[in-house]
């Protein structure tokens, strides 16, 4: 015979069976809600290619005055980061020419990667055919005395007519590939000088070398050789629409 005590044991028992059931599933629940939650913020945080080079920039602008365009960082962000990927880079930095800008403008910033620091931001020279004061026709022809566009990889120094010299290895066949064979290399000269931009209202020109003030030409040659990027830009249209490094989709 089951006694009021006996029924009072079993209804707290099947009380306190239900609470955990319930409490159990509540939790199943709350865990299953915040693992659902952190999955839509995780999918949220994945960024673009665009958005990646635009936090970049934000990041360079947010310690350095004086940076680069929008445009040509983007461009150059896009190369190098194929560059990489190609295990073509060895020295963690990137020089953007602007040559879209007049030489009287200092249109050279060196980027180091690493740290988010623009370490170099300084005058440099086109070359003699390429136009007076703003550069307007490019060539990857020998003998043309004109400079060439694109992406290229520092190499070794060497010291020629011009002091120390950089060869600079172009990586885009149809715009910049004859660097080498052309003697299109960095190096340093009087006529890149703020000097010459009193004296004839523009940088004197090369014979198609990006050439830098004497005065940094060394420092600037020491620090960026040895597997470096260098992109040359210019809102030219045949390069904009042509280069493999720039309509690339690995970033």
């Amino acid at each position: 015979m089951i006694n009021n005590t006996t029924v009072f044991a079993l209804l707290l028992t099947i009380s306190a069976s239900f609470a955990f059931t319930t409490n159990s599933l509540n939790s199943e629940k709350v865990f299953a809600k915040k693992t659902s939650e952190k999955e839509v913020i995780e999918v949220k945080t994945e960024l673009t290619a665009e958005e990646k080079i635009n936090l970049l920039y934000e990041e360079f602008a947010a310690v350095n005055a004086q940076m680069p365009s929008k445009v040509s960082f983007t461009y150059a962000i896009t190369g190098y980061n194929k560059l990489e990927n190609e295990e073509k880079i060895e020295n963690r930095l990137l020089s953007i020419v602007d040559f879209s800008l007049p030489s009287t403008e200092k249109r050279l910033w060196i980027l180091d990667m690493e740290t988010n620091e623009i370490i170099y931001h300084t005058y440099v020279s086109h070359g003699k055919n390429t136009g007076g004061n703003m550069a307007t026709k490019f060539s990857n022809t020998p003998n043309s005395l004109q400079s060439s566009l694109g992406f290229y990889v520092t190499a070794e120094t060497y010291y020629g007519k011009n002091g120390l010299s950089l060869f600079i290895d172009g990586m885009e066949e149809e715009f910049n590939s004859n660097a080498r064979d052309r003697y299109v290399v960095i190096h340093g000269a009087d006529y890149a000088q703020e000097s010459s931009i009193k004296r004839l209202g523009r940088l004197g020109r090369s014979y198609g070398c990006p050439a830098v003030p004497t005065e940094v030409s060394k420092e600037i040659i020491n620090k960026i050789k040895g597997g470096s990027a260098l992109f040359i830009y210019h809102t030219n249209k045949d390069y904009i629409s042509n280069s493999t490094y720039l309509n690339s989709q690995s970033v």
